[in-house]
């Protein structure tokens, strides 16, 4: 049977004031609701209550990974260094790798992954492709040491994530378990009540040429991202639009403006009177070989440098130093008339354009009307911009929408970029020996926690999907003590609990109001109350956190009701039809 959480003996330390330091709600309410506590910076502790729904959240995502045929295991979190020496990740991760020194002198890290250690591992277990497709997955603590750890459980030092790594003889294979991997996180988002959109993604530090993000809407996402109506959604960093930039339409040729004291696209187009989507910006950059390269995009748009640094490996922007020892004027650079070698690179849009308004490589002055293919050449068209909404979809041609999103799960194809690096190998059907194909699936448990909150909170506290709650139903007795309230009140709870709900009950020695505060700050999704006046005609009162609404039932109707409710769960959320309007 399970047991009931007595508040009068549980630790809940609610408070009612909003921490100093807590920029978003789910911070805030997490902390005010005794869920969590601020331990360092980007460090918390989980209290009880944020224990059990930490302990949901695994419960869900063990679930979904094991009907997809995954099997879990438990790595170590620190690692040698000698690992990620091999994949060639120890120089280039960054700062945001722990590193560590044992007494020895040997150095380790602790992980905010465990691509080289599950390699490691499989390469000396695994040998025959008869023994492959196979998926291994963990929840584990993790660590990143952020510049700027902030949004508490949002961007932290420390966090719990579910990562599961998939081992494959054909791309094929791979992409079977890709696609079930990516459904049994649709799934968990559903389970967890979010309102999500799955988006195209760069792979960034963990690699391979195929991502997918699992985004929770929320405004206060740090991640960009656009959608259209026709299915298509993407983060901005990794998206494909096409901007609506236009023509100098007065422009009847090449013209050269005196443009003293302008070198932003605002003052140009300002300036010029048209919107700054009719202007071409500049961004000068050199690569590894030191070619220097201008990039050409609409005004009204940002370069999009994990784009550029695909076309320029080892892409760095040029300094205003490097720009005037180039003879390259900083705000009035373009394509016309560039040093000899300067190679020139434009987005995609910007071949229906036929009149440019550019920089004229001449301190104080722009060209207008400048066409490309008879006033300058371009080496290549390529997708530069960083997407934004209100560009046309590649896919249909509308009109994208953005959104800010929490990054709640993540999936890659990996590919053979560790397996190669680490000579992780088996023996193919053929013979042969082949690098494994691999998949990587991270989760964050610890952040799908705060997502939640950001998606269901209102100015009272937190509303926890039925799913999460630390409890579904929370018995509140408004006395204490006596021969009536409290022992009818302890029945009832027993009675929910025989049901199968998840039951509370405040049993504390406190006012009415702390009590019904304190319920909504924690946001058990439903409070039964129980008083004198209510008791005397045997009826207690029902309370539904969600919607605030409330209803009065006989006291021997009350389990059957919630019976009902807690039959008619659908995913995250309970039905109510039949008892409130």
């Amino acid at each position: 049977m399970t047991d009931i959480i007595r508040l009068s003996s549980y630790y809940v330390p609610t408070l009612k004031e909003d921490p100093a330091d807590a920029e978003i709600a789910s911070h805030r309410l997490l902390i005010r609701a005794g869920m969590i506590r601020k331990t360092a910076s980007g460090v918390y502790t989980f209290l009880p209550l944020g224990k059990k729904v930490l302990a949901k959240i695994e419960h869900i995502v063990r679930q979904e990974m094991d009907a997809i045929g995954a099997l879990e295991i438990s790595m170590p979190a620190l690692q040698p260094a000698e690992l990620w020496h091999e994949s060639g990740r120890w120089e280039v991760y960054g700062p945001e790798l722990m590193r560590l020194t044992d007494r020895h002198e040997r150095p380790f890290c602790l992980g905010p992954t465990h691509e080289e250690l599950i390699t490691a591992l499989i390469r000396n277990e695994l040998r025959s492709y008869k023994e492959l497709p196979l998926s291994l997955y963990q929840i584990q603590t993790k660590y990143r040491d952020e510049v700027r750890p902030r949004f508490g459980l949002l961007r932290g030092r420390e966090f719990i994530m579910k990562d599961a790594y998939s081992f494959h003889a054909s791309q094929a294979s791979l992409q079977k378990t890709y696609d079930e991997m990516s459904g049994a996180y649709g799934r968990i988002c559903d389970r967890l009540g979010l309102e999500w959109r799955a988006v195209e993604a760069d792979s960034g530090q963990i690699g391979g040429k195929t991502s997918c993000e699992f985004m929770a809407l929320a405004q206060a996402g740090e991640a960009e991202l656009v959608y259209c109506t026709c299915g298509y959604a993407a983060n901005t960093e990794a998206g494909e639009g096409k901007a609506k930039a236009g023509a100098y339409e007065e422009a009847q040729g090449l013209e050269k403006l005196a443009t003293p004291g302008i070198h932003t696209i605002a003052a140009l187009a300002e300036f010029l009177g048209i919107p700054e989507s009719s202007t071409v910006k500049a961004m000068a950059a050199k690569g590894s070989d030191s070619v220097v390269t201008v990039f050409f995009l609409p005004g009204d748009h940002e370069l999009n440098e994990l784009k550029a640094a695909r076309l320029v490996p080892g892409f760095t922007l040029l300094s205003d130093a490097d720009m005037e020892a180039l003879g390259l004027p900083k705000g009035s650079i373009g394509p016309v008339g560039l040093p000899q070698g300067v190679r020139v690179v434009a987005d995609a849009c910007l071949q229906d354009v036929g009149h440019w308004v550019v920089g004229a490589n001449e301190e104080g002055h722009h060209f207008v009307g400048a066409r490309p293919g008879t006033d300058f050449t371009v080496d290549l068209w390529a997708d530069l911009i960083t997407v934004k909404p209100k560009d046309s979809c590649l896919k249909c041609g509308g009109e994208l929408e953005g959104a800010r999103g929490i990054e709640v799960s993540q999936v890659f194809q990996l590919g053979e970029k560790y397996s190669r690096a680490m000579g992780a190998s088996f023996s193919a059907e053929d013979g042969t020996d082949q690098p494994f194909i691999m998949g990587c699936y991270g989760l964050g448990v610890t952040r799908s926690m705060a997502a939640i909150v950001e998606q269901y909170h209102d100015e009272k506290g937190i509303l926890w999907p039925m799913t999460v709650a630390p409890a579904q139903v929370c018995v509140i007795p408004l006395e204490t003590g006596d021969d009536l309230v409290q022992p009818t009140a302890e029945k009832l709870a027993h009675e929910l609990v025989e049901i199968g709900l998840e039951v509370a009950i405040d049993d504390r020695d406190e006012r009415a109001g702390v009590k019904f505060n304190d319920a909504d700050l924690i946001g058990w999704p439903l409070q039964v109350i129980v008083g004198k006046r209510g008791l005397a005609d045997s009826k207690v009162e029902v309370k539904l956190r969600h919607t605030g609404a409330k209803k009065e039932v006989s006291l021997d109707a009350v389990a059957e009701m919630l019976r009902f409710i807690k039959r008619g769960m659908k995913g995250a959320k309970p039905s109510y039809e039949g008892f409130f309007g």
